[in-house]
This record gives C-alpha cells, structure tokens and sequence, in this order.
C-alpha cells in the first residue's frame, strides 16, 4: 500500500516551507488532514503540530506512487518525500505560511493507518465536550486546542526565564502532606504504613513556602499543581496549577513592582504584547464602593452610586424599611438606557434576585418626565440630589438596589457586569490590570459565629491597625493585594506575619485556640520563633491567565487533560472503584451508598 521511504529523518516540520525552499528535495512527516481526489491529481492537507503543507500525487511524476495515494484516508500518519514547487498562479493560500508552495510526491510511507475518528478534527467542531474529553488525543490535534497548549509552554518559559534572572530559585514542596482544612475540602492520601493516618495533597504549598524562607532561601518559585475538593464550574478544576512566589526582605511596594515585571514578561514573550506598567492600584473600599465586587472590570464605567444619604427621609416604604434595618440603598445610571423593555427589566430583576436582593427599583427619565410607579413617592428635593449625584440625564435609566451592604454590592456589582456584556460596553481586545489593595483582615460568619480571615490566617494586619485587634477586629486592614485582569482575579498575596506572637494571636480571633494551633500548625510557630524574616507572596492562576490570553471560555480548553464539570476524567473514566484487597491494604471499608 506504500513507497517507502525507507530510514531517512523528516527534514522540515509542515509549517515552515516557503517560497525560499523552492527546488528542494524535502521530507515532511503528519498527518492527513484533508483528502481530496480530483480524479487526476490528488491534494493531501499534511498536517503536524508547527502547521500543514499542501502536497500533490500527480499521475505524471510518478503513476504508482498517485495509485496508492488513493488509498489514503483522513489522520493517516504519514511521510512524504518530495520536491518544492510554487503554487500555480491564483492558487496561494495566504492564511498558511506554505500557502505559496506545495510538495510534489516521489515517495511515501504510511507510517500508521487511522480508524475513522469520531468527530471532525477541526476548530468548528459540533461534539458534545464529553466526547472531546473522552477522545483527548483527538481534541489536541484541533488547531485551537494545540495552539493553546503552545502558549501555556511559552508562558511557562517566560516566567522561570524572568524569576530565575530576578534572583529567583525553584524549590519543589510535597505533594504528600498534613491536612489543615481551612477553606475549601482537602483530598485525602489514605498512609497505608500507618492505618488511620491520611495525607492530604495541597490546595496550595503556603506552609512550606513561608518555611523556606526562614530558611533563607530569599527568593523561591514554583510552578505548582494544587488540589481542591470543591464545587467545580467553568474555571474551576480539582486539580489546578499556581505560578507560586515568595520573597524575603520586602514590602508590599517592592513585591508589586517585581510582579508587574513578571506579568509584563509573560505578556512579551507570550503574546509579543508590550504592557505599560505600572498598573493602577484601588483599595478594597474604594472598589466595592464603585463597582460592588473585590475584582472589578476597569473596562466600562457603569459605576455604582451609593444614594442612601439623599433618600435618608423617603416616604418610599421599600427603601425606608431598608433604612430602619441599617441597610443602604446603591444605584446605577445607565446611560441611554431608558429604551430597554418591561421584559429586559424584568430579566434584570430576576437576576439581582439571585444574588439576594429582594427587588430592584428602575425608573426612566423621558421625554414626558420621570417613569415610574415608584416616581411619585420622591420629592423635588429629592429628585434633584439623585440627578446631580448619579448625572440622571434624558433617555437614562436608573437602577436602585436597596439591602444590607453586602447584598447591594453584589447584587449591583454583577448586574453591572451583565449590563456591560448586554449593551456592548466591554472591548473585548482591551486589557485592563488593577490591584486591589487593603483587604479587611477578617469577616465575621453570622452561621459559625466566629471571625474568618479573608484570605488566609498568615496574612499580616497593617501595622497602623494592629491596636485595633483586641477592640475592633473588623475594623482591621491586611497587607493583601490582588491582581485583576478584566473583572478576573488572575493573582492573589499578601504579605505574611513573621513573628509566631501576632501569628497566635490572629489564630486566638479565628477561634483557633492553642492546642488547636499546636496540632495543626505547631511547626510553622516554632519556625517563625528561630528568626524568620520579613517576607510576603504571591500566586498565579497559570490555568485563568491562559483562558484570558486565549479568549477561552472555560479553563478546560487551556488544559492538556481537565475533568468535566463533574470532576470526571472521560478518558481514563476516574475516578473508579478499586479493587477489595487494595482498600484491606489500606485498612479501609466502604460505608454502603
């Protein structure tokens, strides 16, 4: 079924022939993409992963060698060996690098033959995404998926080339190690030498990083997988990967400066994207102020208005009642917007509603006036503080959310987020990097009755308002920083308490008490009582920073192998049951479903 080409190497990859290699003798190995008999010549697409060459069975140059090329099918693996000719005139393709050229055929090996795939391996694909993931391998070779792949590897170079000359070394933490869930549900590692024992595979390596650098280490990365046992959606993954840092003998200025340059690298050698730095920087207040979420998208105005001193004496019973119960009463002035529907506002309600928020008030500022059934219930007075203050012009529409201020702010931030989306506000190609500066150090839990730490309990108070620990811990602002790209939290650090005293006592507000502490975290305060240094940090979402370069809608499509939604492997069909005599092993039995 073949001219062999006998034991000669492949001397150029399918995307790099062009108008320059004409007259050479060349040997291309792929696959067959596309197959196309016009009952004289043969056209094959050769694809490889560098991209595809067009080569040509022509009855002329060699009869036998254009008889068994009829025989090829699509994904055929195969090398070709041939010589390059130019396209004939109003044949280029100019969306290929090869576009100008093809390979006419002298001899060729099926290297493998092909079952009939189950999908199309093209971009535009109508399969359901189980069926991707069952046939990975297949998925991969889509254009798309494989470029996204590329990009990943390029990331990743960009950043060990920028860490390592910035004074950074990479030190591999264990994936086998003690379980001390704060937060989300640690996976579990049965230790058969020691029954009843379990490890737990890290959500992230925190402990073991802060411990190298009491160790000295100064200045570590890792590109590091992780592992949370949580509830999975579009960028989420049980198991996931973190660019991780750490560094000594710094503050939060310099570790932001150092960070910028990092992401400005990748974005470089990536993308081959100039970013300008440095990036802005807004307080956690400030920006739930202004856009109600911790990670705002800079790209759109639509900002959120809080009106509930000019409302403080309404007679609209919905917002007096809000007011009574110490709530407040946010708003947003959407510019042209008085052309939207009854059906579009009540989608609009509907949606606040998920986030809580027990209605949402509009009214329509027109030609004939104020359109309202809630109108009537403001004043003058009234009326005319909302327009000076939200710029309430003809033709807008004002949205009012009125709630308790965690309520408000979320319900309004996202609403703001499906607006911009709705009216075509966003530019899709536009990046906008900000930190977010100042988290509060705690949050109380009205259900647990217990203080939370907002991002993790090795985070530092801001030393101004360390003397408000013991009166007013709410009141408490840490030094965590995080990094939002698009309304996305790409990055999130802080810098850590490195002296085992404050550390106790932040444990003591998290109703973690001293045997507790002992147990869980007993080798980090013995650590950080043998002279730690001053040090902070920072994580990455490799995955998230992927989807964002790539346009992606769902992490899955910028890794090699992700479970479902479901935190199901289709391929490899895992999670499995295992066998009886391993779990013996184990000292384990299966509590009957």
């Amino acid at each position: 079924m073949a001219q062999f080409v006998h034991d000669i190497s492949r001397t150029h990859s399918c995307g790099a022939l062009t108008k320059a290699d004409i007259g050479k003798e060349v040997v291309l190995m792929g696959w067959v993409d596309v197959r196309r008999d016009h009952g004289g010549v043969i056209f094959v697409d050769l694809r490889d992963r560098e991209g595809m060459t067009q080569v040509i069975f022509n009855p002329e140059i060699n009869e036998e060698v254009h008889k068994l090329g009829r025989f090829l099918r699509n994904e055929y693996v195969m090398a070709v060996k041939g010589k390059v000719v130019e396209r004939p005139a109003g044949m280029v393709n100019a969306k290929l690098k090869s576009g100008e050229i093809e390979v006419h055929v002298i001899e060729f090996e099926v290297l493998n033959p092909s079952k009939n795939p189950p999908f199309m391996i093209q971009d535009e694909v109508t399969v359901s995404e189980e069926m991707r993931l069952k046939y990975r391998y297949l998925d991969l070779r889509r254009k798309g998926l494989r470029d996204n792949m590329i990009l990943r590897h390029w990331v990743m170079q960009g950043t060990r080339h920028y860490l390592s000359h910035h004074g950074f070394i990479e030190v591999e933490t264990p994936f086998l190690t003690k379980s001390t869930p704060e937060g989300a549900r640690d996976y579990l590692v049965p230790a058969r030498l020691y029954p009843g024992h379990f490890y737990a595979l890290p959500q992230s390596p925190q402990l073991f990083k802060q411990l190298l650098m009491v160790a000295g280490m100064e200045r570590y990365f890792q590109i590091v997988r992780c592992f949370r046992d949580e509830d999975l959606r579009a960028d989420r993954q049980p198991e996931f990967t973190q660019i991780d840092l750490e560094l000594s003998f710094i503050n939060q200025n310099d570790l932001i400066k150092v960070m910028e340059g990092l992401i400005q690298a990748i974005w470089r050698e990536a993308k081959g994207i100039e970013l300008s730095l440095p990036f802005p920087r807004i307080t956690y207040q400030e920006s739930m102020e202004r856009f109600g979420l911790d990670a705002p998208d800079m790209r759109f105005g639509l900002e959120l208005v809080e009106v509930t001193d000019v409302l403080r004496e309404t007679q609209f019973k919905v917002f007096a009642e809000t007011l009574e119960q110490k709530g407040i009463i946010k708003a947003i002035n959407v510019k042209g917007g008085a052309g939207l529907s009854r059906k579009n506002l009540d989608e609009l309600a509907s949606f606040v509603g998920v986030y809580g928020a027990k209605g949402m008030v509009s009214i329509k500022n027109s030609e004939e006036g104020w359109q309202s059934s809630a109108a009537k219930f403001f004043s003058e007075k009234e009326k005319k503080a909302l327009t000076e203050k939200t710029q309430f012009e003809k033709g807008d529409l004002l949205i009012f959310v009125a709630a308790p201020t965690k309520i408000a702010n979320d319900a309004l931030g996202n609403l703001r987020e499906r607006l911009g989306e709705q009216l075509g506000l966003i530019d899709s190609k536009s990046l906008k990097f900000v930190w977010v500066v100042d988290f509060p150090l705690f949050d109380y839990d009205t259900v647990a009755k217990r203080h939370v730490a907002i991002h993790h309990p090795f985070t530092s108070p801001k030393p101004e308002d360390i003397a408000f620990l013991d009166s007013e811990p709410l009141k408490v602002r840490s030094n965590a920083y995080d990094l939002v790209l698009n309304g996305n939290e790409i990055g999130g650090g802080s810098i850590r308490i490195h002296d085992s005293a404050t550390q106790k006592k932040v444990f003591q507000l998290l109703n973690i008490g001293d045997e507790e502490a002992q147990e869980k975290f007993g080798f980090l305060l013995e650590a950080l009582s043998f002279g730690a240094p001053p040090h902070g940090g920072i994580a990455f979402g490799l995955d998230r920073i992927i989807m964002l370069m790539t346009g992606a809608t769902s992490i899955r499509d910028v890794i090699a192998f992700p479970k479902t939604q479901k935190g199901v492997c289709p391929l490899t069909e895992a999670p499995s049951l295992v066998k009886a005599e391993q779990l013996e092993e184990l000292g384990l039995r299966l509590k009957p479903v």
